[in-house]
């Protein structure tokens, strides 16, 4: 079983059988995986951003306990302190579980325009959560003017959602 497949399989069981969650979690991934593979990242950044988008969310059930709900704020504080030991029973270097904690850390950061791997995970939950949220066709055009940078989420986006 590959890494990737591990790290799934684990966040799959991480999260106890709640079907949002879980699929969620893949379709962020599939589409993180697709933007960075047709983007040309190195294969130490697909790794980041495949294993970031598999735990992306992984504070969400300890928000809706703490909080009561999953808002991005509140998932980018609770998540080094699940990502890292997550990461480490997984055996990753320090420097991905480094890196990973990082974009999760900040994957409602939009602010951030200088790390690819950061922005294309933002993509890939921005495609997933435009239609978990039954966001309208100008809430999608906006988010796409000022979410997305790269030419495949751009298409993906409007393929998805923009194509009448």
């Amino acid at each position: 079983m590959s890494k990737n497949n591990k790290t799934l399989t684990a966040m799959i069981e991480y999260s106890k059988g709640d079907i949002h969650d879980i699929t969620h979690l893949l379709k962020v991934y599939t589409y993180a995986r697709l933007i960075g593979e047709e983007e040309g990242l190195s294969a130490n950044e697909q790794e980041i951003l495949n294993v970031s988008a598999i735990v992306h969310d992984i504070s969400c059930p300890t928000c809706r306990i703490k909080y009561g709900n999953t808002t991005g704020n509140y998932q980018e504080r609770e998540s080094r302190e699940l990502v890292v030991p997550f990461l480490q029973k997984l055996c990753y270097s320090n420097e991905i579980i480094e890196r990973v904690t990082y974009v999760v850390e900040n994957h409602h950061t939009y602010s951030i325009e200088n790390d690819l791997v950061h922005r294309i995970l933002l993509e890939a939950d921005f495609i997933v959560n435009a239609e978990e949220s039954g966001l309208d066709k100008a809430s999608i055009e906006a988010g796409m003017r000022n979410i997305f940078k790269t030419k495949t989420g751009k298409q993906l986006i409007e393929n998805i959602y923009l194509n009448d």
